[in-house]
């Protein structure tokens, strides 16, 4: 008899939650991993003494987590999501009949904590991985890759009048400054004033401890005045100095967008244009690929800019001492090169072809430098003598005669000026020297096939499943937020191989009757090779009675 089944639901009474979900399933593995109870720590000091009790910090970042490994877009459909699924809301600590947080109580969370905390979340991760052993740190590999913004070219506007809109509202928002201050006077300090967009907001754990050192005014002066000249990336959260440009200008500087203004125009492979920004990744060169520090930047801002930061930012925060530095031909500029070279680690970084920069004249390679008499030969064995220092450059310029390079018969392929070929020559060409010679050594060969496939690949990852290919928030903080998330994302998966997550189990039964198969086959072999044997002795016992030897 076919039977039928009814939509009868009975309330649940006697059963565990505890065993609806499998023991060895996904989350329960996650769960045991990771202890994500230091965030409530973290996040302490930015939650009033009072009050209704908000959303566990622990439930906002196992939504995160969740995003990340189930590879959703959107927070609605992550809580859609979580709601029906009972492995997740066995995660998150929540029971069958009880609501989930609201979608847009998330945007509120990441809006209250900022970057820092996702910073710090990212290297709470990093730090469990460094203690399981799975940082090597002895090669680091540094990459970045292009990632569409949630924007669109059209949104394109010019950029002064952004600013003159928010020159106005900054200065409607000073008058009515000290009204708002005289109201919260009266009525008392709000603690649920909401943040402004895009602040950084610290708890009492994120504040950095200063060192025992007692500066003097005058080296304390000397210290300020150069932190502010100088323009951490980190710090910045990746923003450009756009003030140092100079007479060079991007598109960037007089266009912003409407819908994202942090993100910049950039230039894909295939010839598009897109509104985007740059992802990099310092990678561990362990077995792991621990992903040691992420950053977002605008498009604009070139590769090898932030590369010194974040290489210091990896040696001094997780106290590693690398011996080579793998980057692509993005990252050889002399100044890079140098800092490296001279906090003694090897640049294993392809070096640019500067003769494709004066097609279809000699390049710089093409010229012979002298360095017994500080000269260049040029390759028709003309001489190119110093003419000048560049000391804000860092540079030192060679330059022929006139009159030798007006009569030389190369000088179509030369140069097109009639005052004579000239050369440059960097302060620091020898540390570029020492590059070239590493170029020769099997380690350099080794070194750059290694980061094809070691930090590539996980930025497909991010673009296939994680949806890196195209950033679902807006402004740069936020895809920094994104972007942490992500890279953290990698790290635990990392982590939850250590603890076993993913191994097969040893497959005795199959391994034992295949041992069995083998040594039955082997026997029978041997048999019939016995059998064989013994039929050859007795054909040559019976030929020799036939035919006796002499």
């Amino acid at each position: 008899m076919m039977g039928t089944k009814e939509r009868a639901f009975a309330r649940l009474v006697n059963v565990s939650r505890e065993k609806l979900v499998p023991a060895d399933h996904f989350y329960r593995q996650v769960e045991r991993t990771l202890d994500l109870s230091f965030v409530r720590e973290c996040v302490q000091p930015m939650y009033a003494s009072g009050g209704r009790p908000s959303i566990d910090p622990v439930v906002f970042f196992k939504l995160q987590l969740v995003m990340f490994f189930e590879g959703i877009r959107s927070e609605r459909q992550l809580i859609r999501q979580a709601a029906d699924r009972l492995s997740v809301r066995w995660y998150l600590g929540y029971d069958l009949d009880e609501p989930l947080p609201d979608h847009s109580s998330l945007s509120k969370i990441r809006t209250r904590y900022g970057l820092d905390v996702f910073r710090w979340f990212f290297d709470a991760i990093v730090q469990q991985c460094q203690q399981a052993k799975l940082v090597w740190g002895k090669e680091l590999y540094l990459d970045s890759t292009q990632v569409n913004a949630n924007a669109d070219l059209d949104s394109l506007t010019p950029r002064f009048a952004v600013e003159a809109r928010e020159a106005i509202q900054r200065h409607l928002t000073a008058l009515f400054a000290q009204e708002n201050q005289g109201d919260e006077e009266e009525g008392g300090e709000s603690m649920d004033a909401p943040m402004s967009e895009g602040s950084s907001n610290t708890g009492t754990c994120l504040q950095p401890t200063s060192l025992p050192v007692v500066l003097s005014q005058q080296e304390q002066e000397e210290l300020e005045t150069e932190r502010s000249m100088r323009h951490d990336w980190i710090v910045e959260e990746g923003r450009q100095q756009r003030e140092i440009h100079g007479l060079y200008q991007r598109s960037a500087d007089f266009q912003i967008s409407t819908t994202d203004p942090d993100a910049t125009p950039m230039r894909l492979k295939n010839g598009g244009l897109h509104l985007g920004y740059h992802t990099h990744y310092v990678v561990d060169g362990g077995k792991r690929r621990i992903i040691l520090e992420a950053l977002v930047t605008p498009a604009e801002v070139m590769d090898n800019q932030p590369m010194l930061d974040l290489l210091w930012h990896v040696r001094f925060r997780w106290h590693v001492r690398p011996r080579q530095i793998t980057g692509d031909t993005k990252y050889g500029t002399i100044e890079n090169i140098k800092a490296i070279e001279d906090a003694g680690m090897r640049a294993y970084i392809p070096l640019p072809d500067w003769d494709q920069q004066r097609p279809p004249y000699f390049g710089p390679s093409k010229f012979t430098y002298d360095a017994v008499h500080d000269r260049y030969v040029c390759p028709n064995g003309q001489l190119l003598h110093l003419s000048r220092m560049e000391y804000k450059a860092e540079k030192v310029e060679y330059r022929a005669e006139a009159a030798t390079c007006n009569a030389c018969p190369l000088k179509a392929q030369c140069t097109p000026s009639n005052h004579g070929r000239q050369v440059h020559r960097s302060f620091h060409a020898n540390y570029l020297e020492r590059v070239r010679g590493y170029q020769q050594t099997l380690a350099y060969q080794k070194a750059l096939k290694k980061r094809k496939v070691w930090v590539e690949p996980l930025f497909a990852e991010a673009k296939d499943w994680h949806g890196m290919r195209r950033f679902r928030l807006r402004r740069l903080w936020r895809v920094n937020c994104e972007a942490q998330v992500i890279a953290a994302g990698h790290n635990l998966q990392q982590l939850l191989k250590k603890r076993g997550w993913g191994r097969r189990p040893f497959p005795t039964d199959a391994i034992c009757a295949s041992f069995g198969l083998f040594w039955m086959l082997c026997s029978l072999t041997f048999a019939r090779k016995i059998s064989s044997f013994a039929d050859c002795l007795s054909f040559f016992k019976d030929e020799e009675v036939r035919f006796p030897l002499c």
